[in-house]
């Protein structure tokens, strides 16, 4: 049985990778009927998913204030009837998503992140009220999970905070489908590429400083690929040893990416070591293990785990910026070392890290809510 299912975000763009690439595709592929209601500049069709824009917001503030209540609101005006699924994708979106299940809608929480673990690194809450803010979205995400219909979660560790029959794991992993090959790694210009939020928790500044201490006859650059957060970190990278062999390529969609990858030399994955990253899944990752491209990749226990296993990089202490551009000049430097880990990466991406099975446990999510039965319940 086919449902209409409308996704709500606040805090993503239009062609978010795991909400409109993966989970909205996936689901009007099987024939589900697909809207997302997302800030964006106009209403559109892609790929047979309805994107059904709300003002972007102009603040971070706005968004709280303003951008939450025209998501769910439009979400509303869209729904065609009591089995319409509102499947929530932001924690800020919690309060409302609350009211709607109260109301008899049926609400499906999508968990990307620990948010919980996330505050204490919020750089905009003061940090005397991060303990606080943090405590309630902890306690939202309880009654979040004995009221919504289901919890989708991206990894066991936050699958474990719902433990109920109706959560599913449906884990971040890449398309490979989408994702190409390009020329061998020798042939390819010295590009170390790092795709995602740009955070100073994520290693931006070290990223910067370690591209500076490259030696001068590799002629390498670092090609970053995300938006800035907070904005005002982008002046502070403009101004570190460095910059001027970055380039700061702003939000880049799925082509653009692939582009991206397919004349990099290196993958950079270097987050710090807090809480929010330590049991999570590191999707850039495994982009850079699908196109062949070996990864300089935090040393944290569960990624040491899977770098080592794959054998697709190299593992540093991610604070630690001479390590870092160690790490970047010898893949550089080291053609043989680089394709042995390229292909290694590549094979192992596509032997356990692809999105195909991920995809299967959601529809299976969704027929068992198209059923009236607990999703996770298997059918009779």
């Amino acid at each position: 049985m086919a449902l209409q299912t409308l996704h709500l975000a606040s805090a993503h763009a239009a062609g978010d990778p795991r909400i409109f690439q993966k989970e909205c595709r996936t689901l009007a592929r099987a024939g589900h009927r697909v809207g997302f209601v997302v800030p964006h500049t106009r209403d559109e069709t892609r790929d047979g998913v309805r994107i059904l824009s709300v003002p972007l917001p102009t603040s971070g503030r706005d968004r709280l204030t303003h951008t939450t209540r025209a998501v769910v609101r439009r979400a509303l005006a869209e729904a065609e009837g009591p089995e319409t699924v509102f499947h929530v994708h932001d924690a800020e979106l919690l309060p409302l998503a609350l009211g709607l299940a109260l109301r008899g809608r049926r609400v499906v929480y999508d968990a990307h992140e620990d948010t919980p673990r996330q505050v204490q690194h919020w750089a905009w809450v003061p940090r005397a009220l991060r303990p606080l803010v943090g405590g309630t979205y902890a306690a939202l995400e309880r009654v979040a999970g004995r009221r919504f219909a289901g919890i989708v979660a991206a990894t066991p560790t936050i699958a474990a905070r719902y433990p109920t029959a109706t959560t599913a794991l449906v884990r971040n992993f890449p398309e490979l489908d989408a994702v190409g090959e390009g020329p061998p790694l020798a042939e390819r210009p010295p590009v170390l590429a790092y795709v995602g939020a740009l955070t100073r928790a994520r290693g931006a500044e070290e990223m910067v400083r370690a591209v500076g201490r490259l030696p001068d006859a590799l002629g390498a650059r670092l090609e970053l690929a995300g938006t800035c957060y907070p904005d005002t970190l982008a002046a502070d990278l403009d101004a570190l040893p460095g910059a001027d062999r970055t380039d700061r390529l702003g939000y880049l969609d799925r082509p653009a990416v692939a582009d991206l990858l397919a004349r990099a030399r290196v993958g950079l994955v270097p987050l710090h070591p807090t809480p929010q990253y330590l049991d999570a899944y590191p999707t850039k990752l495994f982009e850079y293990m699908a196109a062949g491209v070996p990864a300089v990749v935090s040393d944290l226990p569960l990624w040491r785990q899977m770098v080592e296993d794959a054998g697709c990089g190299l593992v540093v202490d991610p604070t630690d910026v001479q390590a870092l551009a160690d790490a970047c000049e010898r893949l550089l430097t080291d053609d043989a070392l680089a394709a042995r880990m390229g292909a290694a990466g590549r094979e192992a991406a596509f032997a356990r890290y692809a999105w195909a099975p991920e995809g299967e446990r959601l529809l299976a999510f969704y027929d068992a809510l198209a059923a009236g039965r607990p999703p996770g319940q298997p059918a009779p």
